[in-house]
């Protein structure tokens, strides 16, 4: 029998995703985002949680999936990568899953392209694609990152 894991899914369009328990901070309703400068595409811009200036990131242009315009009903879900914390443009939050290890599907054994996640997980006869944050920004996307924040200071 294998570990037990707990992880948060989530909604972007009509596709479940999903993180490690661990990585999330929590699931907030969406606010204004500000744009900035000279950041890399797959960021939104930055919102202000609870006094700190945080960057949104955007998997709809990592997933090549339809833009939408932030809603009263959309949220972010607060995460944290080893550099910093970032908010995930989301849907709909789908609440806290536990599963055990020997169900995930490492993402290897079915797409050599699928390397942005752990791996997958069947969930109510859907599939959950669990994303690996730490690969959403490349190492120059970081560096555009920290320079567009190092303006606000």
């Amino acid at each position: 029998m294998g570990e037990l894991i707990n992880l948060v899914v989530f909604l972007i369009e009509q596709q479940r995703y999903a993180l490690p328990l661990a990585s999330v901070v929590r699931i907030v309703s969406a606010s204004e985002i500000t744009k900035l400068p000279n950041t890399p595409t797959s960021m939104l811009g930055v919102i202000n949680f609870q006094g700190e200036v945080i960057p949104v990131l955007n998997l709809r242009q990592r997933f090549n999936l339809p833009e939408k315009e932030v809603g009263t009903k959309h949220h972010f879900l607060i995460a944290l990568l080893p550099t910093r914390k970032v908010a995930i443009f989301i849907d709909e939050p789908q609440g806290v899953i536990e599963i055990n290890e020997s169900l995930l599907v490492d993402s290897d054994q079915i797409s050599s392209d699928m390397e942005q996640f752990q791996g997958i997980v069947k969930l109510d006869g859907d599939l959950v694609l669990i994303y690996d944050l730490e690969k959403f920004l490349s190492p120059n996307d970081e560096k555009l990152l920290d320079e567009a924040l190092g303006q606000l200071a």
